[in-house]
């Protein structure tokens, strides 16, 4: 449930692959270049990794263009059927958000479920009426799940 001030975003998408093929992609952050959607808005953005490879306390910083911005992840949890990453943007706004991806068997393979949720800045009520976070931000949830699937599935 959310309030004028705070937001949820979330798509789902089946997965005909185990969540052990298709967790290593989401606790890597590496592996992140090869199907997040935002890794393509600056090709010269600069990327750090720190902390262990996957798990609990791996983190990624980026910082890159105007669209790209800048910010980091830090995954926070990790159990069966879970992952828990806090998001935190320094341009082109500050927020710090709660990440999490849920994986659930279903009939054909796994049920990833991708969710966003943050108190929405002064900028963000303000423009509230124009600028849809679930929109604009599912859309990009969507093109990233569509390509987790992708790269999942190729994987033998």
């Amino acid at each position: 449930m959310t309030d004028s001030s705070s937001f949820v975003v979330e798509r789902s998408v089946t997965i005909a692959a185990p969540e052990s093929r298709i967790r290593p992609l989401v606790e890597n952050f590496h592996s992140w270049r090869d199907w997040s959607p935002w890794e393509d808005l600056d090709p010269a953005m600069q990327r750090t990794y720190s902390g262990p490879d996957s798990g609990v306390g791996a983190r990624y910083a980026w910082e890159g263009n105007r669209k790209a911005g800048a910010g980091a992840m830090t995954i926070t949890g990790t159990e069966p059927g879970r992952v828990d990453i806090d998001l935190n943007f320094r341009k082109p706004f500050k927020a710090d958000n709660k990440v999490e991806f849920r994986f659930t068997p279903a009939d054909s393979g796994t049920t990833v479920s991708w969710s966003m949720s943050g108190r929405k800045n002064l900028l963000m009520r303000v423009l509230a009426p124009i600028f849809d976070t679930d929109k604009v931000v599912g859309k990009d949830y969507e093109r990233g799940l569509a390509g987790l699937k992708r790269l999942a599935e190729q994987v033998n």
